[in-house]
């Protein structure tokens, strides 16, 4: 368990940024988007409360001699305590960057660098999304070590590996909380109690969980957590991290030393604007839309398994994340099915490697083979999709498999 206009609609199912006025208007009908694991269109609230930041409030949120920086300084305060109260911290523990990557580096590495003299020692998985895997990678090549824990085959973590993983040398535990292509949701709290029985420092990547799920850092026994904007409604380009208080973090860069001395830079004023606006309703998405988005995604399971022959649901049956479904469709290539999909937006992975043609390594991990991998495609249902398309995915896909199967020598019926 995770613990304005005035004609604008505040309909979260209204955002609809692709068939419809949108495409009329660019006189090019756009296809239904189904990609919200990889970004999320912009709440129309959430740029009500942008737009001043952008335009007549532009001051520096570090300059507190005058009133536009002061007025900027207090929106960026707001906003924290926005981020902070979604996830059960303290305002003075959320750190605003630039996205999860930047958390993610700065969690992993800021930490490495400041208990090196306590330990060398990193644990995470095999499944992590990259800005984990490559910033430990980082790390052993300046003389870390660094253990990749194995998944099931539905890309969970187990609890006892990590406590098997502890020694007296580790210092870090990274596990994500909800994967971003298979949307499987690791058991937090279980590892978070035990590296803090261990002494070892805890973080996750939640940037697939916040806004989905129910997210509480004190309940999960974490110390460090990476969250993105553009994941929730909100605007790309900023992020934030919880760091719990006392803890010790070595800065990425140097600088003016904003962000309590943490992360350097001048603030995205408008961006963390745009991130608090869009945790204002993030309370709300996961009482009512995680329901409606499990039961979507429950009807295109299962209309995609009765409809098309050997087909997989990748990732776990019950816990995984709302909206996310991982499918593989043997006997067809994913790309080719995806260009085949000309009404719908959907990928082939995680947003960081969709436009690589390997095979996705979260699903080798879990280990489904190659061959079954690379036929797969991620759907991201969201808050502008309906039942209705749902049904017409379903159509196009068993259409669109039937065909390409017809074209591969591999398939017998």
């Amino acid at each position: 368990m995770f613990h304005g206009d005035e004609g604008r609609s505040r309909d979260p199912r209204a955002i609809q940024p692709y068939a419809g006025d949108l495409g009329r208007r660019n006189e090019k009908v756009k296809p239904i988007y189904m990609d919200h694991n990889a970004t999320t269109p912009l709440d129309p609230g959430v740029l009500d409360a942008m737009m001043p930041y952008l335009t007549e409030h532009f001051g520096n949120a570090s300059s507190s001699t005058h009133t536009y920086g002061r007025e900027a300084g207090r929106a960026v305060e707001d906003a924290r305590a926005k981020v902070a109260g979604i996830i059960g911290a303290t305002p003075r523990e959320i750190v605003f960057t630039s996205g999860a990557t930047e958390s993610d580096n700065l969690s992993i590495k800021g930490v490495a660098y400041a208990y090196r003299d306590k330990g060398d020692h990193i644990i995470t998985s095999k499944v992590e999304h990259k800005a984990v895997l490559n910033s430990c990678k980082r790390l052993e090549s300046e003389g870390f070590e660094v253990t990749y824990l194995p998944v099931d085959s539905y890309g969970m973590v187990d609890p006892d590996d990590v406590r098997d993983a502890i020694t007296d040398r580790t210092i870090l535990v990274s596990i994500m909380a909800a994967n971003s292509e298979v949307g499987t949701v690791n058991p937090i709290v279980d590892i978070g109690a035990i590296a803090r029985e261990k002494e070892v420092l805890f973080h996750t990547d939640a940037t697939q969980a916040v806004g989905k799920l129910p997210v509480n850092v004190v309940d999960m026994n974490v110390d460090l957590m990476a969250m993105s904007g553009h994941k929730i409604y909100g605007p790309k380009g900023v992020g934030a991290m919880y760091v719990r208080r006392g803890l010790k973090l070595t800065p990425l860069a140097d600088g003016g030393g904003q962000e309590r001395k943490r992360r350097s830079g001048t603030l995205n004023v408008p961006g963390i604007v745009g991130m608090g606006a869009a945790c204002d309703v993030t309370p709300k998405a996961i009482r009512e839309e995680g329901k409606r988005l499990a039961e979507l995604r429950d009807l295109l399971a299962g209309g995609i398994t009765e409809r098309i022959k050997h087909t997989r649901i990748n990732g776990h049956p019950e816990q995984r994340q709302p909206g996310n479904l991982n499918a593989s469709f043997e006997f067809v290539e994913g790309e080719s099915l995806i260009m085949a999909l000309k009404d719908f937006a959907v990928s082939s992975g995680s947003a960081c490697t969709s436009d690589s043609l390997e095979s996705s390594y979260v699903l080798l991990a879990m280990g489904i083979p190659e061959s079954v991998a690379h036929c797969s495609l991620r759907f991201g249902l969201g808050r502008g999709n309906t039942r209705e398309h749902v049904e017409k995915l379903t159509d196009d896909l068993a259409v669109a498999v039937e065909r390409l199967r017809a074209m591969s020598p591999l398939y017998r019926g």
